[in-house]
């Protein structure tokens, strides 16, 4: 990220297909102030608190576990017919602290190891070596982690004499492939879960962005063994300015109570609480849509059907599949991404000619691999540009692909 905002810096007219950010159209300052306003009436209307109360409420430090977790649970029985508890939910700093506690709650020593699919978001691999969670990767095929890998995976860490406790995975239009896991697929991981006795860690930030063809169900809402621990984020479907995310953890601990009071023992060492301030204007949002995000952005969700359909056409439009540009792509059925394979290594080195020489910037995807693969690929992403301007960028990274096809 440092090396993108350094680049976008130094070249602001550059078409950007790297930042992974929401859509920013619909925004409205007015809009906070409202919602604080109809989660104040919450609080006094349906909690039953006095002025006092709401002020506390508001301006004091609040609960570690926070002070939303029965809209969250509404919003989740809504959305994702899933039914919890208010008590198994912990709202976080954005997702990221839920990773972090996370993985620091499952690691003992340096025996226990958890699993991702390579490529993955490098926001958990990051949070894994701040924790010093070793990380065993499981190959990614188009239709997301393979459930059989990952039992191999499993055992080949037994065998080596470590212990695995979880699998993290993104059901949805992973990022950065884009991939969606079937509904068969699905299921054969919960299974793979339940017979290796691992927990699975499903982060669901993308599944409202889907085609128009509807979402399939989450792991969550399909586990019937106690094997899901769910990270939710209203970065993407709300706005990232509040830094809210959560995570559901409802399995019972053998020191007794559930996983989310060991997951709010380690919080109130770490961030005490999560800002009741950015907590009251997602809930005040949630409110407004009778708890559903599918509802609250649903406007969201139509531009990114549009962008990636514009993408995906205009890479199409230039490189024609019968040709022999060397150019290759995955088609997502939904999310903000798409994976661009290239006949040259796109290295930081080819970004940085790619926006000083042609005006367009993309992620060097070798950084999702752990430094196992990925040096000839790149990841697009078509949340905040206009079609006009994907347009503009795909033309701008035709001729990059015709500057760079004879150096490898």
């Amino acid at each position: 990220m440092t090396l993108l905002n350094e680049i976008t810096g130094d070249h602001p007219d550059a078409v950007s297909f790297a930042a992974g950010r929401p859509y920013e159209g619909h925004y409205r300052t007015e809009a906070l102030h409202r919602h604080l306003r109809r989660y104040t009436r919450y609080l006094e209307q349906e909690r039953g608190l006095d002025e006092e109360g709401v002020r506390r409420t508001l301006f004091q430090y609040g609960p570690t576990k926070g002070i939303i977790n029965e809209l969250v649970v509404r919003q989740l029985l809504t959305d994702e017919a899933v039914t919890a508890d208010p008590e198994a939910v912990v709202v976080t700093t954005g997702c990221q602290e839920a990773m972090v506690l996370l993985l620091r709650a499952l690691r003992r020593d340096a025996d226990d190891v958890v699993f991702a699919a390579v490529p993955t978001y490098v926001g958990f691999t990051g949070a894994a070596r701040l924790t010093e969670t070793t990380v065993r990767l499981v190959p990614e095929g188009a239709d997301g982690l393979d459930p059989e890998e990952l039992a191999r995976a499993v055992a080949r860490a037994r065998a080596d004499g470590l212990r695995p406790r979880a699998c993290y995975v993104i059901p949805d239009f992973a990022n950065p492939g884009g991939s969606r896991m079937s509904l068969d697929d699905r299921r054969r991981l919960l299974r793979v879960a339940e017979e290796t006795d691992i927990l699975l860690i499903e982060d669901n930030p993308y599944s409202m962005f889907h085609d128009g063809q509807g979402r399939l169900p989450t792991l969550k809402s399909l586990d019937t063994a106690g094997r899901v621990v769910y990270i939710g984020s209203y970065a993407k479907t709300a706005y990232p300015g509040a830094r809210i995310g959560y995570v559901v953890a409802d399995q019972p601990v053998a020191q007794g109570g559930l996983f989310a009071d060991q997951l709010a023992k380690l919080k109130s060492m770490f961030t005490l609480n999560t800002s009741a301030l950015a907590q009251a204007a997602i809930g005040g949002l949630l409110l407004e849509h009778d708890c559903s995000m599918e509802r609250a952005c649903a406007r969201e969700a139509a531009v990114y059907r549009r962008n990636l359909r514009a993408l995906l056409d205009g890479l199409a439009a230039r490189f024609p599949r019968d040709g022999d540009s060397g150019v290759s792509w995955n088609v997502p059925a939904g999310g903000l991404f798409a994976v661009v394979n290239v006949p040259f290594v796109a290295d930081e080195q080819a970004l940085e000619e790619s926006a000083r020489r042609f005006g367009v910037l993309w992620t060097p995807m070798h950084h999702f691999y752990a430094g196992t693969g990925g040096l000839n690929q790149l990841r697009l992403s078509c949340s905040v540009l206009t079609p006009r301007e994907i347009a503009v960028g795909l033309d701008r990274l035709a001729a990059l692909v015709e500057a760079r096809s004879g150096r490898t």
